[in-house]
């Protein structure tokens, strides 16, 4: 009988949130992980916006990408996108366009 008095007292001392903490903080890290992904398309596609080359491809690229990093961001629970706007220097017409799709050839 002492070994389930045992096994009991050992079932009290464990705190079921101790269990979580683990789980709780792998999350967070792939959150992180994800978001520093999508920040580092955006900052890609910027710069490829910027070098001049094939202008129409980059901004739909950069679009995507800028509308894919704020979704990500909202998930978290970050709401406000001005300062990373600032930041990463997001042009206006990048801003004009996000959510947009193109046309699909017919």
């Amino acid at each position: 009988m002492s070994g389930l008095r045992d096994s009991l007292d050992l079932i009290r001392m464990v705190r079921p949130e101790a269990g979580t903490a683990a789980i709780d903080h792998e999350i967070q890290a792939e959150r992180a992980s994800s978001l520093s992904a999508a920040e580092r398309r955006v900052i890609k596609a910027i710069a490829g916006l910027e070098s001049g080359n094939d202008r129409e491809t980059w901004l739909a690229e950069a679009r995507q990408a800028v509308w894919a990093y704020f979704v990500q961001r909202e998930l978290i629970g970050f709401r406000r996108h001005t300062e990373v706007i600032r930041d990463l220097r997001i042009p206006p017409d990048v801003l004009n366009g996000l959510g947009a799709m193109p046309a699909r050839a017919r």
